[in-house]
């Protein structure tokens, strides 16, 4: 059974640490070692972007570091608390309590409104009806898309989609934001409007952690880690 897990107050205002983690994904008598022995650490408040070529092992850092995958080796703390000793009911009640999730794909559920799939992760993490969609209105207010509560995905455009992917991230005042290329399958413009909306976000307290390819918004962020065959091989603020 898991060792309960750590609940110390995050140290010198961390909001992530991680130390010595080790991903292998293993098929049949292949393995393949993704991330390599990764020591990474997140003061409160800053935007990091984690960049790297294709199969470095960005998005695997990211899936690792927030608990959706678990580890080899190594622990990670989030907020103060050792999610790799967690169990896996646990970890996803710590997600949904304290991590906010933007994906390339926006992942929206189709035949639901724009309110409807900004309220759903408050639902399923038992925050009562009423309060869950008034929290989900003024985020999407928040966010600029007061006007369009009830639209469902089809009828919003990328970057509206972009939109409310952030504002679900952001309903549940989550410590951290784990960005997956979020400006991925959008165009320069409507990119550059995410983007400004993240740094804005950002400018009140928000963590962000942001996986991207592009130079030109990797440059945005306040530090750039850079990852290479699964291993950290630059570390800089900017």
């Amino acid at each position: 059974m898991p060792s309960p897990p750590s609940s110390a107050p995050a140290e010198s205002g961390l909001i992530l640490r991680a130390r010595d983690v080790t991903k292998v994904y293993r098929t049949g008598a292949e393995s393949v070692t993704a991330l390599r022995s990764i020591d990474l650490t997140v003061p409160r408040g800053q935007l990091v972007s984690v960049m790297g070529p294709s199969g470095s092992g960005k998005t695997t850092l990211l899936n690792c570091l927030s608990g959706l995958d678990d580890v080899d080796t190594g622990s990670i703390e989030v907020d103060g608390i050792d999610i790799t000793r967690m169990t896996d009911s646990a970890r996803t009640r710590h997600r949904a309590a304290s991590m906010g999730f933007i994906f390339q794909a926006f992942n929206l559920i189709p035949v639901f409104s724009a309110v409807e799939n900004v309220e759903l992760p408050l639902l399923l993490a038992r925050r009562p009806a009423k309060e869950a969609r008034a929290a989900a209105t003024l985020t999407l207010e928040r966010v600029g898309l007061g006007h369009r509560l009830g639209h469902h995905p089809s009828e919003l455009s990328g970057g509206e989609q972009q939109r409310v992917a952030i504002a679900r991230a952001l309903a549940g005042s989550p410590a951290i934001v784990w960005a997956d290329e979020p400006t991925g399958n959008l165009d320069s413009e409507t990119a550059g409007t995410v983007m400004g909306l993240l740094h804005e976000l950002h400018g009140d307290g928000l963590t962000v952690l942001l996986v991207t390819h592009d130079e030109t918004i990797g440059a945005t962020a306040q530090r750039r880690v850079v990852v290479r065959d699964g291993q950290v091989v630059g570390d800089e603020l900017l």
